[in-house]
């Protein structure tokens, strides 16, 4: 239904509000295609970034075990396979301890934090302890 472009300058006041609903329409139509198309191809292109992610996670999780006997075999060299075996295992050990104490502060600053709705009651509870004033 959307008619082509035609000069409009010989056009009336009311011939061009009668067409301002049509005109309207079309735009808030032409809008939502617009969105519909820009929600379908930035889907499609997060899932596929997202499938490269799990590609490349896979292959960085075969990966460690690898770094790791070649931490060992190269400390063998020195020590007994068994010490250095347990030095790999200690190092991997500290490390875990140390990435978990960072996670558990990050997540104790998360709960600490004010969420938007804990905000909103806030405002709230103000507005109403305002207005309850104002009457007395």
């Amino acid at each position: 239904m959307l008619r082509g472009y035609r000069d409009r300058a010989d056009d009336s006041l009311l011939t061009l509000l009668g067409d301002l609903p049509e005109l309207v329409r079309n735009l808030v139509t032409a809008e939502i295609d617009a969105a519909k198309a820009w929600i379908s191809r930035t889907a499609k292109d997060a899932g596929m970034g997202g499938l490269w992610f799990v590609v490349v996670l896979f292959l960085l999780f075969w990966s460690i075990p690898v770094l790791l006997a070649f931490a060992i075999i190269g400390l063998s060299s020195w020590w007994p396979a068994w010490l250095a075996a347990l030095a790999v295992f200690g190092f991997l050990l500290v490390a875990v301890v140390v990435f978990a104490l960072l996670g558990i502060a990050r997540f104790r600053k998360v709960v600490k934090r004010e969420n938007p709705g804990q905000a909103v009651a806030t405002d709230v509870r103000i507005i109403k302890g305002a207005s309850e004033n104002d009457r007395l």
